[in-house]
């Protein structure tokens, strides 16, 4: 549907924003509005106060209502936390001649015998995402589909997530009166809002810092090649100005965002932050080059993680396009510099403005809405391919492609549904007898 419109929303540590939007004639995303909140409810990327997560999404929405003039029904949500895992996976399938071509069913069959992958209590496969083919021994096979070979075999990229993290998403969602169209990895989520598909083919590494959690993603050759979760982020450098500085939790998130560096060298040692006192006391002094030692501390622990994950991938001297920095804790001031210092690759922040039309808010562009803008990029991408008279009956599905002139996935989705559809649908009557 032409200039179909859509809304994202993302629920994060430490805010939750709705931004709806549409696509323009050139191509370009258009902000009809946003809407932002602090996030009550919410630790390190997972529900942990139904009612207060509710009330924040509903403040958030009722925002970005005004502000489009648009009645909101249904979101595009993200996902993430630290029950988000992932691993590599070799699946591997015997044909019975060497004289039939490979087809797509052969494809099919072998990515549905991964999603019969035993799991630990509680988690689930979101994801199945080829990586290469290998046909009797021959590998690096990116077209397998037409070719003959008895011995068909894949390297595959699972992840997974926590049944009751999506269910409770899912639950808060549908209090605040939304119907989920869509839940997406949040790290994907961000890719599409600030790397280009020359960085994604030459190798890119994006790292999304929140309130709660960094996320990691590796593309190369265009294909998500490993991620991760690290359990730390903006709150844990804010506590650490609050307990170093002796201040209130309020004193030191206005510290970090206004004169925080994340590069102790280039904080002069004798300027000084004058701070309130407390009920009459009197203000306290603060040196600017000892509050950006204790940011590049905890920085450097978190980078330090970041890089191992990089080269726990196996694609740390193969990512070309360096390293991308989006998420709110991308805006401390000389983070790229000590991402190089750190990693020695090179480092840019991502911005979510390459997609979006001109005369946009300036809120908007900021790396603290890339996620919710990679949701509405997405949930726009899935609007405009439901549009498109496809080749697949009703009960087909779309197929699931991770970069078609390269990489052959699942022709259709699970046929038993996809990890959501399927979670959902049990929950449904679990949520109707709560209700009541």
């Amino acid at each position: 549907m032409e200039n179909e419109i859509v809304a994202s929303l993302d629920i994060g540590t430490t805010k939750i924003a709705c931004i709806v939007g549409r696509r323009t004639e050139h191509g370009k995303v258009e902000i009809l509005g946003y809407g932002k909140t602090d996030s009550v409810g919410v630790s390190r990327g997972v529900v942990t106060n139904i009612v207060s997560t509710v009330e924040s999404i509903k403040r958030a929405l009722d925002e970005a209502c005004t502000r489009s003039g648009v009645d909101i029904k249904i979101v595009n949500v993200g996902i993430a936390g630290q029950h988000i895992r992932s691993y590599q996976h070799r699946g591997i399938r015997i044909r019975s001649s060497n004289n039939d071509e490979i087809s797509q069913p052969d494809i099919d069959a072998l990515i549905e015998d991964m999603f019969r992958l035993v799991m630990q209590p509680g988690e689930e496969i979101i994801h199945v995402l080829p990586q290469e083919y290998i046909i009797d021994n021959e590998q690096g096979i990116t077209k397998p589909i037409g070719m003959s070979g008895i011995r068909l075999e894949a390297n595959f990229h699972v992840i997974t997530g926590q049944v009751t993290a999506a269910n409770n998403i899912k639950k808060c969602v549908e209090k605040a009166g939304l119907e989920v169209s869509e839940i997406i990895l949040e790290p994907l989520a961000s890719s599409e809002a600030v790397l280009s598909e020359d960085e994604k083919e030459a190798g890119v590494v994006l790292v999304d810092i929140g309130g709660g959690t960094t996320d990691i993603a590796i593309f190369k050759d265009g294909i998500i090649r490993h991620t991760a979760v690290i359990p730390f982020g903006g709150n844990v450098i804010t506590e650490d100005i609050q307990e170093g500085c002796t201040i209130i939790k309020l004193q030191a998130e206005a510290l970090k965002t206004k004169f925080g560096s994340a590069f102790a060298h280039e904080s002069l040692e004798n300027q000084m932050i004058a701070i309130p006192g407390l009920r009459g006391r009197e203000p306290k002094e603060i040196s600017q080059y000892n509050l950006a030692c204790i940011i590049q501390a905890r920085m450097t622990e978190i980078i330090d993680y970041v890089d191992y994950e990089i080269k726990n991938s196996g694609y740390k001297r193969k990512l070309i396009a360096g390293i991308v920095v989006t998420g709110g804790g991308a805006m401390m001031k000389n983070l790229p510099q000590l991402f190089e210092y750190s990693t020695g690759m090179p480092t840019r922040i991502g911005y979510p403005n390459e997609h979006l039309a001109k005369g946009m808010v300036e809120e908007v562009t900021s790396p603290m809405f890339a996620t919710g803008v990679g949701l509405l990029i997405k949930g726009l991408d899935k609007a405009e391919k439901s549009s498109y008279n496809m080749p697949y009956t009703v009960e087909e599905e779309q197929p699931i492609v991770i970069k078609e002139e390269k990489i052959t996935g699942h022709s259709k989705k699970d046929k038993k549904g996809t990890f959501f559809e399927n979670l959902f649908k049990k929950a449904e009557n679990w949520l109707a007898d709560e209700d009541k």
